[in-house]
């Protein structure tokens, strides 16, 4: 599918940590875009071809307004309350991730969008044993709020993608890395890429050094999501994202090996509610997909 270009893409959390990145894509594109976010973007500079609107998807009304406003002719949805706020707030956070793409998913079947690109989660799988090996065809399973969520909207958007024409398409990703997150509670996740080049520095592993966690570059999840909005009519509804999976203690050893001046500490949590090992060749080979190993780009980052 190629997305016509007078029509629009429409990105919500479009000012979140992969929403940026999947928007630079776009942009760089030269794909019209509607960046559409509950904040505001740091910056109002955009392209031509960018609209910023702040608006909150669980307010139908306003969503309603910006499908009036322009043809849409893509959505790549990432607007969520993540696990971490989830558990503070599960009420709002069901209240933003699933009846927010409920108006979204409605307002693509009555607007007639071809295509909706759904930002999943791994954690959809629960918890697995420490050496199985995950795959599109394991049973889901969540284990919290967040993960409960991400597995209902798929539900109702492949009910969707049934009843009404609109192609529905999920990817599972899993843990997002690289620099210039903004996270407050999940800061490593920039941190091992932004002070591999500083003088001395503090990184917290919130895991403990035996676990093994599933990571992926933030530039490859957006590439990812990116794929999956132009691709040719795919061949399945749900895809698991490209991620390395790591033992923690050996991404310690690999930051201060990098930076000797860094200090690297590890935690006592475990990956509880997700796996460890996963099998993305589904994705991978469908659209013959290669990503840039994260050890490479730890290297990078480093200037090594």
């Amino acid at each position: 599918m190629k997305i016509q270009p007078r029509n629009a893409v429409l990105i919500t959390g479009a000012q979140g940590f992969l929403g940026r990145a999947v928007s630079g894509i776009l942009q760089h594109l030269g794909s019209p875009l509607i960046a559409l976010d509950s904040t505001a973007p740091d910056s109002h500079s955009a392209p031509e071809t960018t609209s910023n609107v702040v608006c909150d998807v669980t307010n139908k009304t306003d969503l309603e307004t910006v499908f009036h406003s322009t043809p849409i002719g893509g959505i790549v949805h990432l607007a969520a309350i993540l696990p971490t706020a989830a558990q503070r707030d599960p009420i709002r956070a069901t209240h933003v991730n699933i009846v927010g793409s409920m108006n979204l998913l409605e307002l693509a079947r009555r607007f007639r969008v071809p295509r909706f690109v759904f930002g999943s989660s791994l954690s959809i799988y629960g918890g697995c044993p420490a050496d199985r090996v995950v795959s599109e065809a394991d049973r889901a399973a969540p284990e919290d709020v967040y993960g409960a969520a991400k597995l209902c909207v798929e539900q109702v958007g492949s009910a969707l993608a049934t009843s009404s024409g609109l192609e529905f398409i999920s990817l599972r990703i899993g843990r997002v890395v690289g620099p210039g997150a903004r996270s407050t509670t999940s800061a490593w996740r920039s941190e091992i890429f932004e002070l591999l080049s500083a003088e001395s520095g503090n990184v917290a592993l919130p895991y403990t050094s035996s676990e093994r966690i599933l990571l992926v570059h933030v530039e490859d999840a957006a590439r990812a999501l990116v794929t999956l909005l132009g691709a040719s009519p795919p061949r399945h509804a749900i895809y698991n994202a490209p991620c390395e999976s790591w033992v923690v203690q050996d991404l310690k050893n690999e930051l201060e090996s990098l930076n000797p001046k860094l200090r690297v500490t590890s935690g006592d949590a475990y990956a509880n509610g997700n796996p460890r090992l996963l099998d993305a060749s589904r994705f991978q080979n469908e659209f013959s997909f290669a990503t840039r190993s994260i050890a490479e780009r730890l290297r990078a980052a480093a200037g090594t």
